[in-house]
């Protein structure tokens, strides 16, 4: 049986413990103050020094400092190198969960300032909910959970550390 890993659960001041949960053990590496946006500005704005991260975001550097090195004990990034830190195929696996939240933004909150776009034709990007089968888009309102095996469960933890 595959035992959940927790990553500094205790600096959140939330304890996911008790949560069975992907999502609960993401939110341990993203959910504080800040992470998301400093995450955003490493995959789209392609921010990489300390200080650019601190001018845009005007977030305290002692803060900063923190949020930069727990994702680069967690394998979000790595650095500094030369005074950058650069994502790692996880943090940059990270765009689609930004795209989906400022598009739930955009509908339900308040519409923002950029779109998605596909980077070599500027086509519009949106991130939905599909059937794996056959990629037909399926509503929010028809997507339930089922528990998986542990066979399934041992499968996906495979599949992610390859």
């Amino acid at each position: 049986m595959m035992t959940a890993v927790t990553y500094f659960s205790e600096m959140l001041g939330i304890d996911y413990e008790g949560q069975d949960c992907s999502a609960a053990r993401a939110l341990e590496l993203v959910g504080e103050r800040w992470n998301l946006l400093i995450l955003r500005d490493a995959i789209f704005r392609r921010t990489t020094q300390f200080n650019v991260f601190q001018r845009s975001l005007g977030v305290a550097t002692n803060i900063l400092t923190k949020r930069l090195e727990r994702f680069v004990q967690t394998g979000l990034m790595q650095g500094p190198i030369d005074g950058h830190y650069h994502l790692t195929d996880k943090g940059r696996d990270f765009a689609g969960v930004v795209a989906a939240l400022t598009a739930w933004g955009d509908r339900w909150v308040s519409p923002g300032p950029v779109d998605f776009v596909e980077g070599k034709t500027g086509n519009l990007v949106v991130s939905r909910l599909v059937r794996l089968e056959d990629g037909a888009e399926v509503a929010s309102a028809d997507v339930a959970v089922r528990r998986r095996t542990a066979e399934e469960r041992q499968a996906a933890s495979a599949s992610a550390s390859a």
